[in-house]
């Protein structure tokens, strides 16, 4: 069984196949953030892109337990709830639990 980081590094591989350049966490979940918003091809702004990346990790720990979803907004942006908070984690522990849920998310 191959472990965690094994897994996401093979995710990685195939994600930047596709795309065609180096990804981080990051850029990850910016990808994921802009195909969940749904909005096509546009320009973010900055203030944009860290809603999108918010956004993203909304939707990935949904499942978990730790945001549920409220509503999408006039805008077309998606809002959730903070149910348990993440902040408590270590850098490193929240790294990994993104980086799993990830994984569940292209599974």
């Amino acid at each position: 069984m191959e472990n965690l980081n094994e897994k996401w590094e093979k995710l990685l591989s195939q994600i930047q196949e596709d795309v065609v350049e180096d990804l981080d966490l990051k850029g990850v979940l910016f990808l994921i953030g802009v195909q969940e918003l749904q909005m096509g091809i546009k320009e973010f702004t900055k203030e944009e892109k860290q809603d999108v990346l918010h956004l993203a990790v909304c939707k990935l720990l949904t499942p978990y337990g730790y945001f549920k979803f409220e509503k999408v907004d006039e805008d077309g942006w998606p809002h959730w709830e903070e149910i348990k908070p993440i902040k408590n984690f270590t850098s490193k522990q929240q790294d990994a639990l993104l980086k799993e849920a990830i994984l569940a998310y292209f599974n």
